[in-house]
This record gives structure tokens, sequence and C-alpha cells, in this order.
């Protein structure tokens, strides 16, 4: 029988290098399969790793009928052993119903990977339902690190390197990096102390330098 899994886990943690993975490995031992990914930082109908590998896919829009899409698919004589969906947060849960759906009635594995909550910290409803129906959810196991060396749990968005905790829930943006530019919309992982206190790596390095830093981190 086939499966739906959910790989989760923090930005940074390696969650499409792992899509990309499997894909790769599944398609040596001649299955055939189908990838399919929405906001991709590299850009649409794109599947793409921060370690810059990238695979062409189908953009994961509101409007697209995952079973309809499959199901014309095979009718015209196609072959579709699995599915690999990243940034599956992104779906709505009617879109997660049909992909249980295709696992279920067409025999097909479905592999999902996003992140759980947005920089607001709640679930997105994508990721909600996945943990509602998935066989499986499965943490990845490259943990993220927070600037102060604890496990991020937590995904901030900066604006001008400045924590946001309001806005519009899907902004496209990268993880930022200490060797490039302050993106004016970004993105950093946390631990749940220091999102709480909104206190990024810039934020925290400029406290370092104040007079008036408290004794802790």
């Amino acid at each position: 029988m086939a499966d739906l899994i959910f790989y989760s886990g923090t930005m940074d943690c390696g969650k499409s290098t792992l899509a990309l993975q499997l894909d790769h490995n599944h398609r040596a031992r001649g299955r055939v399969g189908r990838v399919f990914a929405s906001h991709d930082r590299a850009g649409e109908a794109t599947l793409s790793s921060r370690l810059g590998l990238s695979v062409p896919a189908t953009e994961v829009e509101e409007h697209l009928h995952f079973w309809e899409h499959v199901v014309d698919e095979l009718t015209r004589g196609g072959r579709i052993d699995y599915l690999v969906c990243d940034e599956a947060q992104f779906y709505t849960p009617e879109q997660v119903d049909q992909l249980a759906k295709i696992a279920d009635e067409l025999d097909i594995d479905v592999f999902c990977f996003g992140i759980l909550t947005d920089f607001r910290t709640r679930l997105f409803p994508g990721a909600a339902r996945l943990v509602e129906l998935a066989d499986r959810v499965l943490p990845l196991q490259v943990e993220a690190l927070c600037w102060c060396g604890e496990r991020a749990t937590h995904n901030a968005r900066t604006e001008d390197g400045v924590m946001v905790t309001e806005g519009e829930v899907i902004v496209v943006g990268d993880v930022d990096d200490p060797d490039r530019p302050t993106p004016s919309v970004g993105y950093e992982v946390l631990c749940r102390r220091h999102h709480r206190r909104r206190m990024t790596a810039a934020t925290a390095k400029a406290a370092a330098l104040s007079p008036d830093v408290l004794p802790f981190p």
C-alpha cells in the first residue's frame, strides 16, 4: 500500500535537499515520479535547495486539483509511481485531502516536505491537515540552529533586519546570511526563547555592544 508521508522541520534544515535526494533515489531505481513545488526561492515551477541543486517542477497554485491532474495523466497512458511535494505548508487543506486520496485509491506514494508554523508561530492550514492525515510525520534529523547555538524551533521574518510578527503570511524570502547584505525581507530560524524576545542575530549583536545590555542572552 502507498503512503502519505510528511517530512517537517524549520527553515534551513534541508527539506528541499532531502526532497531532491529522495526523487533522485527513486528515479535511480526505475520508478517514475512527478515533482511539485510552491513559492520556491528560485522562482516558479522549480524545486531548488540552498546547495545549488534544482529540478523542474509543477507549480502548485490554489486552483491545481491534484486528483484530476494525476488521473488525467494516467488516463493518457502516463506512469506515476510517486509524488514529491515541496513547500507543502502552502497547499490548501483540500489539496492535502486530494493527496491522501491519491495514496489510498491510486496506490501512489506521496512524499510531502514543509514547515509546520509560520513566522507568527501559527500552524499553516496545509501543514495542519497533513499532520491530521499523514501515515507518518517525520521530523528532519538535520537540526537548524539558533544564533545562540540551541536547536532552532521557530521561523522568524525580518524586514530590513528587524523581526516582525505581523503581515502577509506568504512572502517569499530566504534565510539571512551574514556573508550577504541584509535582504529587505528575510527569514531566520530561532529557538523559542529568542523568538519570544524578538532577538535575532543582528539585534543580539547590537545589544552586546550596548552599555544597557541585559546579563543574559
